[in-house]
Protein backbone atom coordinates (compact mmCIF):
# COMPACT_ATOMS: atom_id res chain seq x y z
CA UNK A 1 0.00 0.00 0.00
CA UNK A 2 1.17 3.16 -1.25
CA UNK A 3 2.01 6.07 1.62
CA UNK A 4 1.79 9.85 0.44
CA UNK A 5 4.09 11.85 2.98
CA UNK A 6 2.38 15.36 3.27
CA UNK A 7 5.09 17.95 4.03
CA UNK A 8 5.33 19.33 7.41
CA UNK A 9 5.63 22.62 8.48
CA UNK A 10 9.36 23.35 9.17
CA UNK A 11 9.06 26.65 11.15
CA UNK A 12 7.64 24.22 14.24
CA UNK A 13 10.70 22.64 14.08
CA UNK A 14 12.78 24.21 17.36
CA UNK A 15 12.75 23.29 20.68
CA UNK A 16 10.87 24.85 23.23
CA UNK A 17 12.79 27.50 25.15
CA UNK A 18 12.18 25.90 28.59
CA UNK A 19 14.30 22.61 27.66
CA UNK A 20 18.23 22.87 28.73
CA UNK A 21 20.14 20.27 27.41
CA UNK A 22 23.37 18.78 29.79
CA UNK A 23 25.81 19.54 27.16
CA UNK A 24 27.73 16.11 27.35
CA UNK A 25 26.97 12.41 26.01
CA UNK A 26 25.60 10.67 29.18
CA UNK A 27 26.18 7.36 28.17
CA UNK A 28 28.33 5.71 25.01
CA UNK A 29 29.65 2.35 23.86
CA UNK A 30 32.89 3.72 25.40
CA UNK A 31 31.70 3.29 29.04
CA UNK A 32 30.92 -0.02 28.18
CA UNK A 33 33.43 -2.45 29.85
CA UNK A 34 32.03 -5.29 27.29
CA UNK A 35 31.29 -5.47 23.77
CA UNK A 36 29.51 -2.22 22.17
CA UNK A 37 28.42 -0.34 19.49
CA UNK A 38 25.70 1.77 20.40
CA UNK A 39 24.02 2.23 23.82
CA UNK A 40 20.77 4.12 22.90
CA UNK A 41 17.08 3.45 24.37
CA UNK A 42 17.67 3.45 28.27
CA UNK A 43 14.72 3.39 30.57
CA UNK A 44 15.80 5.44 33.84
CA UNK A 45 14.55 5.04 37.61
CA UNK A 46 15.11 6.95 40.54
CA UNK A 47 15.32 5.29 43.79
CA UNK A 48 13.76 6.43 47.20
CA UNK A 49 17.27 6.21 48.22
CA UNK A 50 18.27 8.98 45.86
CA UNK A 51 20.16 6.30 43.63
CA UNK A 52 19.62 6.55 39.43
CA UNK A 53 18.78 2.62 37.64
CA UNK A 54 19.14 2.95 34.35
CA UNK A 55 18.58 -0.40 31.82
CA UNK A 56 19.88 0.33 28.14
CA UNK A 57 19.80 -0.73 24.99
CA UNK A 58 23.51 -2.31 24.14
CA UNK A 59 23.77 -3.27 20.52
CA UNK A 60 26.78 -5.63 20.33
CA UNK A 61 29.55 -4.81 17.65
CA UNK A 62 32.21 -2.04 16.31
CA UNK A 63 31.32 1.67 16.44
CA UNK A 64 34.41 2.24 14.13
CA UNK A 65 34.05 -0.04 11.35
CA UNK A 66 30.19 0.28 11.73
CA UNK A 67 28.98 -3.68 12.04
CA UNK A 68 26.66 -4.81 14.48
CA UNK A 69 26.53 -8.42 15.44
CA UNK A 70 23.34 -8.59 18.27
CA UNK A 71 21.64 -6.43 21.20
CA UNK A 72 21.47 -7.32 24.87
CA UNK A 73 20.32 -4.91 27.78
CA UNK A 74 22.95 -3.44 30.19
CA UNK A 75 22.59 -2.01 33.64
CA UNK A 76 24.03 1.21 35.19
CA UNK A 77 23.59 2.99 38.38
CA UNK A 78 24.44 6.63 39.11
CA UNK A 79 24.77 8.70 42.12
CA UNK A 80 23.61 12.23 40.34
CA UNK A 81 21.80 10.97 36.96
CA UNK A 82 24.85 12.38 34.86
CA UNK A 83 27.54 10.01 35.70
CA UNK A 84 27.23 6.63 35.21
CA UNK A 85 28.76 3.09 35.81
CA UNK A 86 27.80 0.48 34.05
CA UNK A 87 27.84 -3.11 35.47
CA UNK A 88 30.48 -5.46 34.21
CA UNK A 89 28.39 -7.81 32.29
CA UNK A 90 24.30 -7.39 30.66
CA UNK A 91 21.49 -7.72 32.80
CA UNK A 92 19.28 -9.12 29.83
CA UNK A 93 18.87 -10.81 26.77
CA UNK A 94 16.39 -13.59 25.57
CA UNK A 95 17.28 -15.55 21.83
CA UNK A 96 15.72 -19.20 21.07
CA UNK A 97 14.26 -20.62 17.76
CA UNK A 98 11.95 -18.20 18.28
CA UNK A 99 12.84 -14.63 19.34
CA UNK A 100 15.72 -13.27 17.70
CA UNK A 101 16.63 -10.44 20.49
CA UNK A 102 15.23 -7.93 23.19
CA UNK A 103 15.24 -4.15 22.63
CA UNK A 104 14.06 -0.68 23.80
CA UNK A 105 13.68 -1.02 27.89
CA UNK A 106 11.16 1.67 29.58
CA UNK A 107 11.95 0.52 33.55
CA UNK A 108 9.10 1.56 36.34
CA UNK A 109 8.95 1.01 39.89
CA UNK A 110 5.36 -0.47 41.06
CA UNK A 111 3.92 -2.32 44.20
CA UNK A 112 7.54 -2.89 45.46
CA UNK A 113 8.62 -4.63 42.55
CA UNK A 114 10.35 -3.36 39.00
CA UNK A 115 8.82 -3.52 35.49
CA UNK A 116 10.29 -3.60 32.39
CA UNK A 117 8.80 -3.63 29.15
CA UNK A 118 10.86 -4.27 25.75
CA UNK A 119 10.58 -4.93 22.49
CA UNK A 120 10.87 -8.56 21.14
CA UNK A 121 12.16 -9.46 17.53
CA UNK A 122 10.67 -12.66 16.67
CA UNK A 123 10.66 -14.70 13.20
CA UNK A 124 7.11 -13.68 13.15
CA UNK A 125 7.06 -10.22 14.08
CA UNK A 126 7.92 -7.81 16.68
CA UNK A 127 6.08 -8.07 19.80
CA UNK A 128 6.14 -6.45 23.33
CA UNK A 129 6.98 -7.61 26.19
CA UNK A 130 7.03 -7.55 30.05
CA UNK A 131 9.16 -8.42 32.94
CA UNK A 132 9.47 -8.46 36.17
CA UNK A 133 12.72 -8.01 38.90
CA UNK A 134 13.20 -7.65 42.28
CA UNK A 135 17.23 -7.08 42.34
CA UNK A 136 17.61 -6.11 38.69
CA UNK A 137 19.18 -9.71 37.77
CA UNK A 138 16.25 -12.29 37.98
CA UNK A 139 13.73 -10.89 35.37
CA UNK A 140 9.87 -12.33 35.41
CA UNK A 141 8.61 -12.36 31.88
CA UNK A 142 4.95 -11.83 32.54
CA UNK A 143 4.14 -11.41 28.87
CA UNK A 144 4.31 -10.79 25.24
CA UNK A 145 2.19 -9.54 22.81
CA UNK A 146 1.19 -10.79 19.42
CA UNK A 147 2.90 -9.03 16.55
CA UNK A 148 2.66 -6.35 15.58
CA UNK A 149 3.38 -4.14 18.85
CA UNK A 150 5.91 -1.95 21.07
CA UNK A 151 7.05 0.90 22.51
CA UNK A 152 5.01 0.05 25.68
CA UNK A 153 5.20 1.94 29.08
CA UNK A 154 4.02 0.91 32.36
CA UNK A 155 2.06 3.96 34.24
CA UNK A 156 3.41 3.83 37.89
CA UNK A 157 0.03 2.87 39.61
CA UNK A 158 -2.72 1.43 39.20
CA UNK A 159 -5.70 3.53 37.98
CA UNK A 160 -8.99 2.41 39.26
CA UNK A 161 -7.51 -0.75 40.28
CA UNK A 162 -5.55 -1.74 36.91
CA UNK A 163 -2.62 -1.92 35.35
CA UNK A 164 -1.70 0.24 32.39
CA UNK A 165 0.06 1.30 29.55
CA UNK A 166 0.37 3.02 26.59
CA UNK A 167 1.70 1.33 23.46
CA UNK A 168 2.08 1.51 19.80
CA UNK A 169 0.75 -1.27 17.77
CA UNK A 170 1.64 -1.53 13.87
CA UNK A 171 -1.77 -1.94 11.68
CA UNK A 172 0.37 -1.76 8.24
CA UNK A 173 -2.78 -3.07 6.18
CA UNK A 174 -5.09 -0.84 7.64
CA UNK A 175 -3.32 2.65 8.32
CA UNK A 176 -0.91 2.33 5.41
CA UNK A 177 2.69 2.49 5.87
CA UNK A 178 3.86 3.51 9.09
CA UNK A 179 1.20 5.48 10.21
CA UNK A 180 1.25 4.10 13.97
CA UNK A 181 -0.53 5.58 16.93
CA UNK A 182 -0.53 5.82 20.91
CA UNK A 183 -3.12 2.95 22.53
CA UNK A 184 -4.00 2.54 26.19
CA UNK A 185 -4.51 -1.32 27.35
CA UNK A 186 -5.45 -2.62 31.13
CA UNK A 187 -4.64 -5.76 32.77
CA UNK A 188 -5.51 -7.07 36.33
CA UNK A 189 -2.22 -8.67 36.64
CA UNK A 190 0.24 -7.76 34.15
CA UNK A 191 -0.59 -10.78 31.92
CA UNK A 192 -3.73 -10.25 30.42
CA UNK A 193 -4.28 -6.88 28.53
CA UNK A 194 -7.97 -5.52 27.01
CA UNK A 195 -9.83 -3.00 27.17
CA UNK A 196 -7.84 -0.96 24.64
CA UNK A 197 -8.18 2.46 23.43
CA UNK A 198 -6.92 4.96 21.13
CA UNK A 199 -4.94 7.55 22.85
CA UNK A 200 -3.03 9.84 20.32
CA UNK A 201 -3.39 9.54 16.73
CA UNK A 202 -0.91 10.99 13.99
CA UNK A 203 -3.40 13.10 12.77
CA UNK A 204 -3.34 15.15 16.22
CA UNK A 205 0.22 15.77 15.95
CA UNK A 206 0.97 18.77 13.61
CA UNK A 207 4.73 18.16 13.09
CA UNK A 208 3.93 14.31 12.40
CA UNK A 209 3.49 12.66 8.95
CA UNK A 210 4.43 9.41 9.63
CA UNK A 211 4.09 7.90 13.39
CA UNK A 212 4.41 8.44 17.34
CA UNK A 213 4.52 6.38 19.94
CA UNK A 214 4.74 6.50 23.51
CA UNK A 215 8.44 7.79 24.77
CA UNK A 216 8.61 7.13 29.30
CA UNK A 217 6.35 5.98 32.15
CA UNK A 218 4.20 9.18 32.54
CA UNK A 219 4.64 11.38 35.15
CA UNK A 220 1.13 12.02 37.59
CA UNK A 221 1.06 15.93 38.61
CA UNK A 222 -2.36 17.96 40.14
CA UNK A 223 -3.85 18.90 36.43
CA UNK A 224 -2.88 15.19 34.71
CA UNK A 225 -0.71 12.77 33.55
CA UNK A 226 2.46 14.45 31.82
CA UNK A 227 3.90 12.42 28.57
CA UNK A 228 6.17 12.33 26.19
CA UNK A 229 6.29 10.91 22.79
CA UNK A 230 8.74 10.66 19.66
CA UNK A 231 7.10 12.05 16.73
CA UNK A 232 8.10 11.08 13.00
CA UNK A 233 8.21 12.85 9.97
CA UNK A 234 9.60 11.43 6.82
CA UNK A 235 10.77 13.87 3.67
CA UNK A 236 11.51 11.65 0.63
CA UNK A 237 14.18 13.74 -0.88
CA UNK A 238 16.70 13.91 2.37
CA UNK A 239 19.98 11.69 1.71
CA UNK A 240 21.81 9.45 3.17
CA UNK A 241 22.14 10.11 7.34
CA UNK A 242 24.49 8.21 9.20
CA UNK A 243 25.37 4.66 8.36
CA UNK A 244 22.42 4.12 6.26
CA UNK A 245 22.88 4.69 2.39
CA UNK A 246 19.27 6.63 3.00
CA UNK A 247 17.82 7.71 5.92
CA UNK A 248 15.11 10.07 5.45
CA UNK A 249 12.91 10.20 8.76
CA UNK A 250 13.45 12.91 11.70
CA UNK A 251 12.64 11.68 15.47
CA UNK A 252 11.57 14.55 17.50
CA UNK A 253 10.14 14.43 21.40
CA UNK A 254 6.77 15.76 21.99
CA UNK A 255 4.65 16.58 25.21
CA UNK A 256 1.05 15.60 26.27
CA UNK A 257 -1.39 15.60 29.01
CA UNK A 258 -3.59 12.80 29.98
CA UNK A 259 -6.56 12.81 32.50
CA UNK A 260 -6.03 11.30 35.55
CA UNK A 261 -9.11 9.32 36.05
CA UNK A 262 -9.12 8.32 32.36
CA UNK A 263 -6.02 8.35 30.89
CA UNK A 264 -6.92 7.50 27.20
CA UNK A 265 -8.11 11.30 26.87
CA UNK A 266 -5.82 14.20 26.29
CA UNK A 267 -6.67 17.30 27.46
CA UNK A 268 -3.65 19.11 26.13
CA UNK A 269 -0.64 18.55 23.81
CA UNK A 270 1.99 20.94 22.61
CA UNK A 271 1.28 22.23 19.37
CA UNK A 272 4.84 21.96 18.40
CA UNK A 273 7.75 19.66 19.40
CA UNK A 274 9.37 19.16 23.17
CA UNK A 275 12.95 18.89 21.49
CA UNK A 276 14.83 18.77 18.27
CA UNK A 277 17.68 17.39 17.11
CA UNK A 278 20.43 20.28 17.61
CA UNK A 279 24.01 20.42 17.70
CA UNK A 280 26.55 18.16 15.93
CA UNK A 281 25.86 14.66 18.37
CA UNK A 282 22.43 14.70 17.40
CA UNK A 283 22.35 15.94 13.53
CA UNK A 284 25.91 14.87 12.26
CA UNK A 285 27.27 12.25 14.19
CA UNK A 286 25.66 8.91 14.98
CA UNK A 287 24.06 5.54 13.70
CA UNK A 288 20.72 7.33 12.13
CA UNK A 289 21.37 11.17 12.91
CA UNK A 290 18.65 13.45 13.25
CA UNK A 291 17.00 10.73 15.60
CA UNK A 292 15.99 11.32 19.38
CA UNK A 293 14.28 8.75 20.94
CA UNK A 294 12.59 9.30 24.87
CA UNK A 295 12.60 6.71 26.81
CA UNK A 296 13.10 7.96 30.51
CA UNK A 297 10.98 10.85 32.73
CA UNK A 298 11.78 12.07 36.03
CA UNK A 299 10.05 14.23 38.86
CA UNK A 300 12.91 15.89 40.76
CA UNK A 301 11.89 17.51 44.28
CA UNK A 302 12.39 21.01 43.10
CA UNK A 303 10.48 20.55 40.10
CA UNK A 304 12.58 19.48 37.40
CA UNK A 305 11.73 16.93 35.26
CA UNK A 306 14.71 15.24 33.78
CA UNK A 307 14.04 13.78 30.40
CA UNK A 308 16.50 11.31 29.23
CA UNK A 309 16.86 10.81 25.46
CA UNK A 310 18.66 8.72 22.60
CA UNK A 311 20.17 10.85 20.34
CA UNK A 312 21.04 9.32 16.50
CA UNK A 313 20.65 5.69 17.93
CA UNK A 314 24.03 5.51 19.32
CA UNK A 315 24.37 7.58 22.87
CA UNK A 316 22.15 8.83 25.73
CA UNK A 317 21.40 12.36 26.11
CA UNK A 318 19.19 14.20 28.88
CA UNK A 319 17.68 17.07 28.60
CA UNK A 320 15.44 18.81 31.96
CA UNK A 321 12.70 21.82 32.38
CA UNK A 322 10.55 23.15 34.71
CA UNK A 323 7.27 20.92 35.63
CA UNK A 324 5.30 24.10 35.17
CA UNK A 325 6.94 25.11 32.27
CA UNK A 326 5.61 21.68 30.29
CA UNK A 327 2.62 21.51 31.88
CA UNK A 328 1.91 25.04 30.25
CA UNK A 329 2.77 24.10 26.85
CA UNK A 330 -0.38 21.34 27.32
CA UNK A 331 -2.74 23.96 27.17
CA UNK A 332 -4.64 23.15 23.92
CA UNK A 333 -7.20 20.52 23.68
CA UNK A 334 -7.46 17.84 20.86
CA UNK A 335 -9.84 18.67 18.56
Amino acid sequence: MAYNFKPVDESLFKTEPCITRYPETILSYKDVPYRSALTFNAGVLKRKNGEYIMIFRNDIGDYEKQVLEGTNLGLAFSDDGLHWKVEPEPCFAMQDDEIMRVYDPRITEIDGEYCMCFAVDTKHGVCGGMATTKDLKNFEIKSISVPENRNMVLFPEKIHGKYVRLERPMPVYSRGGDKFDIWLSESPDLVYWGNSKLVLATEDVPYCNDKIGPGAPPIKTEKGWLIIFHSVDVDPSRGKNGWEKAWKKRYVIGVALLDLHDPSKVIGMSKKPLIVPEGYLETEEGFRTHALFPCGMLLEDDNTVRIYYSASDAVVRMASAKLDDLLALCTEPRK
